[in-house]
């Protein structure tokens, strides 16, 4: 029998007829960006150490390659992974199948072709030259035509649900699926000038504004509330455990999605913007730590009681982890937001490293634990090779650690060096590249921290598709642990 993390049983003959192609499709695409994504950021992280391999092209060059990683790590494979769970999770939680199989697969068609538009586009220098925003405004329409057949179908499928009680997992996906329709469309909002270039229409500080509360949300929204509801379903079911304390999950959402929506200008501190709105701001940003750690400590109670499976099973390593980091990036981010902190911190690597704490740690971790108990569960296949799921959480958590505390050790050292002063109120150390030439040791640590993230990754996509082409499991038998 099947045990849903809502508590329900589903015998195999009660079962509904879930539409599981569907969900495969999406699992493919996840692990082949992931590695097209991972590899481009590996690619770029060589080129700030070692100039050469820019190429001397302008479609290489670091200018060009940096939002195409950007974009194909979090809208390919971030986009994938998470459209992976919600396909598969939904129906199980609801108890249906999706409304209509043609928008599923239109949803999948036109989400590939989105991500092939970008690639190209982005090293041919086509622009708009926005965080997380870059697509130029024909890719940017197709983005919300394919996002409305995603919703109507998602909605849809809600609507016929066959339980009356939804799971909170449902709940943050409904806000993934709702805010980044919001934050797409208002941050798009441009009037073309060709195919390729538009202009936005709003200028100077409110474009910067708009930005940054869509370039924020879009983190909170795209790389947070929907990896959430991976969490609270995915969790629950690799340990065999309930969730910790449902009530505390239902606080955790409202929570979250009230405070994330103002903590965008904490992006502009220094700036132009008025005071009020940078307090506004960075006093969200504080009040976020309450709902982020009970999210965090929610997570890691609900392995009361299998903690001992811990040490054997790498996909409860991976969830560990993931969650572990969510509490520390979610620690950090909002003391980046103060002021004083801030001021050191800014446009230096520190930046870097925290974010990459976030998307490495957090978002990549649990995605592979979820993958991980995936292909085991829908193909009904044990791993080809257990032993490279655990080879893979040392490469990837190792290599976290040396990527983020490198880039927090040059982020340090840049912002004291900048803040350091002479008497004269002069820069104590003039030659910027004085500073450029002593951040290389770090750039190469770097380099190396998102090698052993990357050749993790290229094991698992290895494992999966010798496990997806090898035997399946005895008729009537189902796979241990799924």
């Amino acid at each position: 029998m099947e045990q849903s993390t809502s508590g329900t049983v589903a015998t195999p003959a009660s079962r509904p007829d879930y539409d599981m192609d569907i969900v495969k499709k999406f699992f493919t695409a996840t692990v082949v960006w992931g590695i097209v994504g991972m590899l481009v950021g590996v690619v770029i992280a060589l080129q700030l150490a070692w100039r050469p391999a820019n190429l001397g092209l302008p479609w290489t060059t670091f200018g060009r390659l940096r939002p195409l990683h950007t974009n194909a790590v979090v809208f390919a494979f971030g986009g994938n992974v998470v459209f992976t769970g919600i396909y598969h999770s939904m129906q199980r939680l609801l108890k249906t199948r999706m409304w209509n199989d043609t928008l599923s697969r239109i949803h999948f068609w036109g989400w590939q072709l989105i991500i092939v538009a970008a690639a190209v586009t982005l090293p041919l220098g086509l622009t708009q030259s926005k965080e997380y925003a870059e697509l130029i405004w024909p890719i940017d329409v197709a983005i919300t035509l394919v996002w409305v057949v995603f919703a109507v179908n998602f909605f849809a499928t809600v609507a016929i649900r066959k339980v009356e009680h939804m799971y909170v997992a449902i709940w943050f996906y409904m806000s993934f699926v709702i805010t980044i329709a919001v934050l797409h469309i208002v941050n798009s909002l441009v009037i073309p000038a060709t195919l390729f270039r538009s202009y936005p229409i709003y200028a100077g500080l409110t474009d910067a504004l708009v930005q940054w509360w869509y370039g924020h949300n879009a983190v909170g929204f795209f790389l947070t509330t929907p990896f959430l509801g991976l969490m609270y379903y995915y969790l629950p079911r690799a340990a065999d455990r309930p969730v910790y304390s449902y009530r505390l999950s239902i606080i955790h959402f409202w929570a979250l999605v009230f405070l994330y929506i103002w903590a965008g200008p904490h992006h502009l501190l220094y700036s132009a913007l008025p005071d009020w709105a940078q307090t506004l701001g960075m006093v969200f940003s504080i009040m976020l730590i309450a709902p982020s750690w009970g999210g965090m400590l929610n997570g890691l109670l609900t392995l009361k009681g299998a903690w001992d499976r811990v040490r054997t099973d790498p996909i409860l390593k991976f969830m560990v982890v993931a969650v572990s980091f969510y509490g520390m990036s979610t620690f950090e981010g909002p003391m980046m937001s103060i002021r004083a902190v801030n001021g050191l911190a800014h446009y230096t690597n520190w930046v870097i490293g925290h974010v990459h704490s976030g998307a490495l740690g957090w978002v990549g971790m649990i995605s592979f634990g979820m993958l991980y108990w995936m292909v085991q569960n829908i193909w009904n296949r044990p791993l080809a090779y257990p032993s490279w799921a655990s080879h893979h959480f040392w490469l990837a958590t190792i290599g976290i650690v040396i990527y983020t505390v490198a880039m927090w050790a040059a982020g340090l050292m840049e912002g004291l060096q900048w803040r350091a002063l002479d008497d004269a109120g002069r820069l104590a150390n003039p030659i910027f590249l004085d500073i450029t030439h002593r951040l290389n040791p770090f750039l190469w640590l770097r380099v190396v921290g998102g090698s052993m993230y990357l050749v993790g990754a290229v094991m698992m996509g290895i494992n999966f598709w010798k496990t997806i082409r090898g035997p399946s499991a005895p008729a009537g038998a189902r796979v241990e642990g799924v």
